[in-house]
C-alpha cells in the first residue's frame, strides 16, 4: 500500500481545519491521491511545531501551506511531481 502523499495536520474544533479538510478532498479526487490527517493534540511536537498556525498541509513530508489550502496551486504540485 503506498504512503500518503498529502497530510493534513489539524486540530479538533478548528473551523479552517474543516474547510481544510473539505479543499483536500476535492484535490485528492482529481488527483487519485491519498491523503491522512494528523490531530496535533496527540502529539506533543506537532503541537511544538504548529501551535496556532493551523491547519497545515504536507506535501511530500513539506510544508506545503497553512491556514488554507491554495487549492490550484496544490493540484498542480501534486501533477508536476508526478513529471519530475
Amino acid at each position: 500500500m503506498s504512503q500518503s502523499r498529502l497530510t493534513l495536520i489539524t486540530r479538533p474544533g478548528c473551523h479552517l481545519c474543516e474547510a481544510a479538510r473539505e479543499a483536500i478532498t476535492r484535490v485528492a479526487r482529481q488527483t487519485g491521491d491519498r491523503w491522512s490527517e494528523l490531530d496535533v493534540t496527540t502529539d506533543f511536537e506537532l503541537e511544538r511545531e504548529y501551535g496556532e498556525r493551523l491547519p497545515v498541509v504536507l506535501l511530500d513530508g513539506r510544508e506545503h501551506g497553512y491556514w488554507r489550502v491554495e487549492e490550484d496551486r496544490l493540484l498542480a504540485d501534486l501533477r508536476q511531481g508526478r513529471r519530475s
